[in-house]
């Protein structure tokens, strides 16, 4: 039995922690200290039902035997090799294990250390083929309002929401942005893709029109907008860009940082909305949060587009330190046999239908405004407390946290996304808690 369960660090000063509300963490911590299954472990020995897979990214569930064995082995054997002009064979046997689930077509992979690096190399990427192609006067890259692209320069260029923006000067020149999609006039309550909205696609016409298409390089989007409050496609409206972008000779990046990896029901988004993009970026469930990877897929278009010139010169001036590093290598390897195994990788298929009814059933709780979900994401949106927004919300993350379960926040919408190893009296579970929160607490 560990003895950490009644520990606490002596002094929380040091971590200045990434979006947290500092102060009042420290006045109150919530700390975890274990995990296993659908479950955490808090400090002073509670269990805590995962109601958002750690970050997004815990899939599989904590602590699953394949994974950490497959962690454990490899850092006994090799712990790290060089990325640049060496290698070591589980970087590319995952490689292809990637290729073999991915979109037809999307047959090459860069790997990335995070999900903002993943964004920052497909953009990157999509730069440079342009250029590699004669086309150097694209240069225009175009995102869209409320989308999350992580946190580093080229992301919250791209991405539209204003917290992650202001602070940070004036960010990459050349990048505009299409509206969102977010109709709650329209669209409330809906359940799955929204009806309304799909013309708002056509709006990267008016855009390409403006910058003409000749300097416009790509246009990133994520299929489902997770971080902003889980913003659904419309019907149709993926399908219209994907057109608009191929008339234009733009290229299209998927941004699956969250719904890669079975979050909707089939292994990527792409495939589930049967739209492919020329460039997915993944991170988060590739090797169940466990230990930090990305992964960039590209199709053979683009990469064969670099193979060109002499033989000895690096073809790609892009990579980090720990690109396809052997211990993370590993975890991925043992995440995907674990996918495979367990069927995770359309387990939310299965469930969508149940977790669809458990969820719109809290329509009835107080200030619920709006009620969102495809696979096994959902959102509920509340009404803000006038003059404190976002207070409503993270007054339900402490009283579910209060009550053992963990659900996310963002704004004053509760965002939630399991792993995908979550049972139906787990669902149960969870939405029993939340009911408790939300018609009591706040």
């Amino acid at each position: 039995m560990s003895n950490r369960l009644n520990t606490t660090p002596n002094d929380l000063r040091a971590f200045w922690m990434p979006f947290t509300a500092n102060r009042q963490f420290k006045k109150e911590p919530r700390l975890f200290v274990g995990a296993k299954d659908m479950y955490y472990t808090t400090h002073d020995g509670r269990t805590v039902l995962d109601g958002t897979a750690g970050l997004w990214c815990v899939n599989a569930g904590h602590c699953r035997p394949k994974i950490t064995e497959a962690i454990r082995e490899q850092a006994g054997e090799l712990d790290y090799a060089p990325a640049f002009q060496l290698g070591h064979p589980k970087a590319f046997e995952l490689a292809n294990r990637l290729v073999d689930i991915a979109p037809e077509g999307m047959n090459h992979v860069l790997y990335t250390n995070s999900g903002s690096e993943s964004v920052d190399t497909a953009l990157k990427v999509a730069l440079a083929y342009h250029r590699a192609k004669g086309n150097g006067s694209r240069f225009r890259l175009i995102g869209r309002e409320r989308g999350y692209h992580g946190v580093n320069f080229g992301g919250i260029s791209v991405g539209g929401i204003v917290a992650n923006r202001k602070m940070f000067g004036t960010l990459l020149t050349g990048v505009d942005h299409l509206p969102h999609t977010h109709l709650p006039a329209k669209n409330a309550f809906s359940r799955g893709e929204p009806e309304h909205g799909a013309d708002l696609a056509a709006e990267l016409e008016r855009i390409v029109t403006l910058h003409d298409a000749s300097t416009v390089a790509a246009v990133i989007v994520e299929p489902v907008a997770g971080s902003t409050g889980v913003l659904i496609p419309p019907k149709g409206y993926l399908q219209k860009l994907r057109e608009i972008c191929t008339k234009h000779g733009i290229l299209l990046i998927f941004d699956e940082v969250i719904t890669g990896y079975g979050r909707l029901g089939t292994p990527f988004a792409a495939q589930y909305f049967d739209v492919k993009p020329d460039i997915i970026t993944t991170a988060k469930g590739l090797t169940n949060g466990v230990i930090p990877m990305g992964a960039v897929f590209v199709t053979s278009e683009i990469h064969d587009a670099f193979m060109t010139g002499p033989e000895h010169l690096i073809e790609f001036f892009h990579g980090y330190t720990y690109s396809g590093n052997p211990i993370a290598s590993a975890a991925a390897l043992g995440t995907l046999d674990t996918y495979k195994e367990e069927g995770l990788l359309t387990r939310a298929a299965e469930l969508a239908s149940y977790w669809e009814e458990a969820l719109h059933a809290l329509k009835d709780c107080p200030h619920v405004i709006d009620i969102r979900n495809i696979g096994l994401i959902g959102a509920i949106e509340l009404e803000p407390i006038a003059g404190e927004p976002t207070k409503r919300a993270f007054s339900a993350f402490l009283k579910a946290y209060e009550k053992g379960l963990l659900i996310r926040t963002t704004g004053d919408i509760i965002a939630l996304s399991p792993p995908l190893i979550i049972e139906k009296q787990q669902i149960d579970e969870l939405f029993d808690k939340l009911r408790d929160v939300l018609k009591n607490n706040i």
